[in-house]
């Protein structure tokens, strides 16, 4: 028997065909929880009503830069303890910090937070992670600037007050232009009959997915999702997140500016900074008699049995 489980899988259809299997069970679950405990967000402008985007023709805009900036530094003045900013790539970053640095912009943000960023360099990146939890841990909170397929989105955890929110600036697409993908796209294209857009599409989704799956992580965390990209309130793009973000993406939290999320975000970190309803809690976790029972059962295998399941799995 082979099960495959993530967070991450959406579309599901697409793994069976690029594994080559047939799963005899495939589903999608949504996240069992207790409270509305994620705040997903799409901003697809600014604070002056311009669009927002990291689109190629857009990143040289420097209207574009300057509301990332300021949302950035409004973000951070809203939300205590830690925030993790995440970019579609190394190249991007630098250069928009760069912009920002010349506006005032980081200045401004250093009022609010302290400021660390994700290097190329693995050592620099673990004492960088260090720092951040220490000035989380301090009361004085900090923002951590990283990047999509970078060490920091696949396997860091900011749970409780160390990622409070996680905003993400643009659809982190592949370059294109690089051989290596040229080639891969080609052969899927020649042997699963998938379309190079529908690849482009599931492997920027999926990689958005993990970078914002990494607020969450238990029955009690909570936390907001900002995707900050006028592409993110498109279906073709929306459809593609998983279900246990789009169980919680109204359609009041899409196509927001920067100001009318501020007001969603104050609301929900009022409503979250409430005591725990400890009832509620106990309703959705298993009680140990019964977690004795499932252990103790006879578990009846079949041979060649494929199970393919989606959900953000959170253990209190």
């Amino acid at each position: 028997s082979v099960i495959i489980t993530s967070g991450t899988l959406s579309p599901i259809d697409l793994y069976p065909k690029l594994l080559q299997f047939e799963p005899r069970v495939s589903e999608t679950l949504n996240m069992s929880t207790f409270r509305q405990c994620v705040r997903p967000l799409v901003i697809t402008r600014g604070s002056d009503q311009v669009a927002v985007s990291t689109k190629f023709e857009d990143r040289g805009d420097m209207g574009v830069v300057r509301n990332y900036g300021a949302m950035l530094v409004e973000l951070c003045a809203s939300i205590p303890d830690g925030v993790v900013a995440f970019f579609t790539s190394y190249s991007y970053m630098e250069s928009i910090l760069s912009d920002w640095d010349a506006m005032g912009i980081l200045k401004k943000l250093t009022k609010h937070k302290l400021v660390f960023i994700e290097t190329k360099d693995v050592v620099e990146t673990t004492l960088a992670l260090d720092n951040f939890r220490r000035a989380c841990d301090s009361g004085r909170g900090a923002v951590f600037l990283s990047v999509a397929r970078g060490k920091v989105s696949e396997g860091i955890n900011f749970d409780r007050h160390y990622g409070r929110a996680v905003i993400m600036f643009g659809v982190p697409f592949q370059y294109t232009l690089s051989h290596v993908l040229r080639a891969r796209l080609e052969y899927l294209q020649t042997h699963y009959q998938i379309r190079e857009q529908d690849f482009l599409n599931f492997d920027a989704l999926r990689q958005a997915s993990q970078c914002v799956g990494r607020v969450i992580r238990s029955k009690t965390d909570y936390g907001l999702i900002i995707l900050a990209d006028s592409r993110y309130n498109r279906a073709d793009k929306r459809t593609k997140l998983p279900k246990w973000i789009l169980q919680f993406l109204h359609e009041g939290y899409l196509n927001l500016s920067t100001d009318t999320a501020l007001q969603h975000v104050k609301q929900f970190l009022r409503v979250m900074g409430q005591k725990i309803d400890q009832e509620a809690l106990q309703s959705v976790l298993l009680p140990l008699d019964e977690i004795e029972k499932l252990a103790t059962r006879e578990v009846t295998q079949s041979d060649g049995l494929g199970l393919l399941t989606e959900s953000n799995t959170a253990v209190a």
